[in-house]
């Protein structure tokens, strides 16, 4: 009874913590923050119960070290910060997503970690569209939330609510998460992750369309500008992806150069083109307030810019600077929406090398490990599978998302970076592909609780590289 429930616990709570990642928003709007506290307490114990459960082995060799030195600069950050209390608190709450990141990728295969991952994204996607389905046929108009955090009298700013009632409209809409860019992010996340599952082999084919279908019909009602940039940049990895497969890895100077030369093309043509661009996508020319924000940012980091003002994660808005640092048409922005301008105002070059080196080092080992071909322990080249495109995939949808957006610093956003960083490292996913079917025996996809040692890879050649990585 009690492996039962262990099996039970460990079967459901990967799901219900990337939900809320993923979804924070709409437990905020739905039991006020006393309610999302609540939630969010039963998700960073579930994580806990989790370790202590499972008891995961693990090697310090493969642990991104990127992780701790950035955790270290954030926390150190407090002694110095303009905020010492605000800083605390997003301290305190970066490691909690830490941790809750780390015991999913610790303690499960990296397949099923994916499959709680798709069926987060499928929860989000499907309350999203009854939610507004909802809103449109029976409240007609735009919708607050439950528990708003300002006063909800006179003419308030669209932003403040929770749907704006366009569904038949054709959009844009909100869904759960009460925004069209976070909305559309996870729109294209279901698209990476059911597209590779649906290839690998990994999931039905009638769900796999269905659900491609789904999201794909939730991305064009985000009408998300910013989204639709982030798609067309993992379209292009995708296709460099597949060519490097292709030419081998002999072979690959040519892509690499090409890739450089699409690249400066690129910032060329956007120069050349921005003000048709910005017409294009229906955006100012201040990209929605966005060079505003970023003067300002630019501005206080420029006053410390070795050491920032103080790691906060997501702005407070009750403290100085970030109550008056980012408003527009009467609403209280709370992200520099740029990440890495963020990460330079809150803590400084040091802070911000420290974050660079999480982000590369965790793109460079899934490129590699998304191209070159797998092998088992014994060095035996194995078959491409596309299921390891996923992680690398992913990852270039945040950063291609944290150049307008700050989210790959809080919530679902950092929580897939650190699953990403660490699961790259332990090559996790090598040692343990996705399955082309869920085995009979659903406890098979939780590792038992002394596990065996793990065999050591083959010594790294040509092909794979990958200790060098």
């Amino acid at each position: 009874m009690a492996s039962g429930r262990r099996n039970a616990l460990i079967g459901a709570y990967p799901t219900f913590a990337l939900f809320t990642l993923l979804a924070g928003q709409f437990w905020r709007n739905l039991l006020g923050w006393w309610g999302f506290g609540i939630v969010a307490a039963l998700v960073i114990a579930g994580a806990v119960v989790l370790l202590v459960q499972t008891k995961p082995t693990w090697k310090w060799r493969r642990v991104p070290k990127s992780t701790f030195v950035f955790l270290f600069i954030a926390t150190l950050s407090i002694a110095w910060s303009f905020y010492p209390g605000a800083s605390a608190l997003g301290v305190l709450l970066t490691l909690v997503t830490t941790l809750v990141a780390v015991a999913l990728v610790l303690c499960l295969p990296w397949a099923r970690f994916v499959r709680a991952l798709s069926a987060a994204i499928k929860w989000v996607l499907a309350l999203s569209l009854l939610f507004e389905l909802w809103v449109a046929i029976f409240i007609r108009e735009p919708l607050l939330p439950n528990f708003p955090d300002f006063e909800p009298e006179g003419k308030l700013p669209m932003a403040f609510y929770w749907s704006r009632s366009l569904l038949f409209d054709g959009g844009p809409i909100e869904g759960i998460v009460a925004s069209r860019n976070l909305l559309g992010m996870v729109a294209l996340l279901g698209l990476i992750v059911f597209g590779t599952l649906l290839a690998a082999g990994s999931m039905r084919r009638g769900w796999g369309i269905t659900w491609l279908v789904v999201a794909g019909l939730t991305f064009a009602l985000t009408r998300s500008a910013t989204i639709i940039v982030v798609a067309v940049i993992v379209l292009i990895a995708l296709a460099f992806a597949l060519w490097t497969r292709r030419v081998g890895p002999n072979r690959r100077r040519g892509v690499y150069v090409t890739a450089a030369g699409v690249l400066v093309a690129s910032v060329t043509l956007l120069a050349v083109f921005w003000n048709n661009l910005l017409e294009l996508f229906g955006k100012g020319e201040d990209l929605t307030g966005r060079l505003d924000i970023w003067n300002s940012v630019i501005g206080l980091a420029a006053e410390r810019p070795w050491v920032g003002w103080g790691w906060v994660g997501y702005w407070n808005p009750f403290v100085e600077p970030f109550d008056d640092l980012a408003v527009r048409k009467g609403v209280v922005y709370l992200q520099a929406h740029n990440a890495w301008l963020d990460v330079w105002m809150q803590v400084g070059i040091i802070g911000l090398l420290a974050f660079a080196a999480i982000v590369i080092g965790a793109l460079w080992r899934s490129w590699f490990l998304s191209v070159d071909r797998p092998v088992d322990a014994s060095g035996r080249a194995l078959p491409y599978s596309a299921a390891a495109l996923l992680p690398m995939l992913v990852l270039v949808a945040l950063i291609g998302q944290s150049l307008a957006e700050s989210r790959i610093l809080v919530e679902s956003g950092w929580a897939l970076l650190i699953a990403i960083a660490w699961a790259t490292k332990r090559r996790q996913w090598e040692h343990e592909p996705l399955p082309a079917a869920l085995p009979a025996n659903r406890s098979a996809l939780v590792r038992p609780t002394h596990e065996p040692p793990t065999p050591e890879p083959a010594a790294p050649d040509a092909t794979t590289g990958d200790e060098a990585r």
